[in-house]
């Protein structure tokens, strides 16, 4: 890891990696001070003047002992713990864990202030709405194997999208050739309004309300969470190069 031996050089690898666990270790009776300076002294030193920012910014007392931590302050000492040292690499698993929605916004502001400082951030989450807004690539696993790769605007493009179409009033409604055109999925009809799924090419979709007078076509992105579900829903299958 950065052309160096993780057993022979783990300190200066230890300097430059930052890791939030999926569950924090037990560390006692120790206070926050104490695991921070432990810890520290693992990577060569803390920064004092940067734990103590990180500390208020989130509103942890490093006096208390860790067993006297709630769950969502044992979070916020293992957030201190990887960011302390300005890492060039951070692993993050589930990292708000635990946390308030203030104190997650806060997360989310020194994720992006770390990123734009040069690091890569490696971050798992089953929150996706967490993912749509720290990363720019996405990687889905499925069955312990990675599946896809791509970036963020990618995804949203790659799968599908939502499809609203609002037909002038008293105006004839194409609705056999919608759900005959190809791509064209889940078509409702309401009136003089039409909802359906498009994979794919929207030209099909195009072609088919060609003729008719369409007063307004609007076309969502599908959220991660959607993109996602579309992974796992059904029995494993080829992926779309």
């Amino acid at each position: 890891m950065f052309g160096l031996d993780c057993i022979r050089d783990y300190v200066e690898v230890k300097k430059k990696v930052g890791y939030v666990p999926g569950e924090m270790p037990q560390f006692g009776s120790l206070r926050g001070s104490e695991v921070v300076a432990y810890l520290g002294g693992m990577r060569g030193g803390a920064d004092v003047r940067l734990v103590r920012g990180l500390a208020e910014r989130f509103n942890l007392d490093l006096s208390r002992r860790y067993r006297e931590y709630s769950s969502g302050n044992k979070q916020k000492l293992g957030i201190v713990l990887a960011f302390m040292h300005r890492p060039q690499l951070l692993i993050l698993d589930e990292p708000t864990s635990g946390l308030d929605p203030l104190i997650q916004q806060e997360f989310y502001a020194l994720l992006n202030e770390t990123r734009e400082g040069g690091a890569t951030i490696f971050l798992s989450s089953h929150i996706l709405s967490e993912v749509e807004r720290a990363c720019d690539r996405v990687g889905i696993v499925r069955a312990g194997r990675l599946v896809r790769i791509a970036d963020l605007d990618e995804l949203h493009r790659i799968r599908f999208h939502h499809v609203e179409i609002e037909f002038a009033t008293g105006a004839r409604v194409p609705l056999d050739a919608i759900k005959a055109a190809a791509g064209g999925e889940d078509v409702v009809a309401e009136d003089h309004r039409v909802a359906c799924t498009v994979k794919g090419s929207f030209e099909p979709l195009l072609h088919a309300i060609r003729d008719a007078k369409v007063t307004n076509l609007v076309s969502h992105e599908p959220s991660l969470e959607e993109i996602f579900l579309e992974y796992y829903r059904d029995a494993p299958r080829a992926l779309p190069s």
